[in-house]
């Protein structure tokens, strides 16, 4: 069934997403972290790895994110040029992501910097705005330098292998924060792709408010119903549908 958004149900969204999009919403967020760094590198390193643990308790995620980042010492670059990452004892970083989930993603990572100075020029050499699905194309290939890098293995945990069927929040709201331009919470340090390219960081609670609000009739959180409603949202901001991020989120977090 097509869905049909009324002007009621735009309302209260641009009402909500204004209420949530505003610097307090920084400090009991991840973002924060990323936005702790001044340097393209520093900022992208921060982003990649803060947004691929969070999922959980968002005081525990921030929790995990500080200390992950203090076992770089506050600098990820140098962390990760240096591969200060080998000698890392084994430990727990978040739930089911530990030391050598890290290991795992900074000798990629290493790669990626030592070959194209920053995430978004590899991004760039891509060709990633060329690409139908930008996020899950950027993945790809991601992925093909951490196998590589790692024996031909790869690793679910650092960044899903699934991309058929993902709907890959953690990246889509990664690059929410790398692209998206409006000064508030989002850093827009990215211009590889535009903000129309984005698409909606689709979780458990984003999808619940998201069919309570009617928006899509899909049960699965999965990646074609982060393009419907990507899609659907698109109908009322084409340039930035992913704005709505904040409204979706705020409501079905209660905040």
């Amino acid at each position: 069934m097509d869905i049909q958004p009324t002007d009621d149900l735009r309302i209260l969204l641009e009402e909500e997403a204004l209420r949530i999009n505003n610097p307090a919403f920084i400090n009991d967020d991840p973002v924060q972290f990323p936005r702790r760094f001044e340097s393209l590198p520093d900022i992208e390193i921060a982003a990649l790895l803060c947004s691929s643990i969070a999922w959980g308790n968002r005081k525990m995620i921030c929790r995990d994110c500080d200390r992950m980042l203090g076992l770089m010492d506050g600098q990820p670059y140098a962390y990760v040029m240096d591969r200060a990452y080998e000698e890392l004892p084994d430990m727990n970083i978040h739930r089911t992501f530990f030391a050598r989930n890290l290991r795992h993603f900074l000798r990629g990572l290493h790669v990626i910097y030592s070959r194209y100075g920053s995430l978004q020029e590899f991004a760039r050499k891509c060709d990633i705005a060329a690409a139908e699905l930008p996020s899950w194309f950027l993945v790809e290939n991601i992925n093909r330098i951490l196998a590589d890098a790692n024996g031909g293995e790869g690793d679910s945990r650092c960044l899903p292998l699934n991309l058929a069927t993902t709907a890959l929040k953690r990246v889509n709201m990664a690059l929410r924060w790398l692209v998206r331009t409006d000064g508030i919470v989002d850093m827009g340090v990215w211009d590889v792709i535009t903000p129309d390219r984005l698409v909606i960081p689709l979780d458990v609670h984003v999808g619940n408010t998201a069919r309570n609000l009617q928006l899509i009739n899909r049960k699965a959180n999965d990646k074609r119903t982060a393009l419907e409603l990507t899609d659907v949202l698109r109908r009322w901001r084409p340039d930035d549908p992913v704005w709505f991020d904040y409204a979706l989120f705020g409501i079905g977090m209660g905040i």
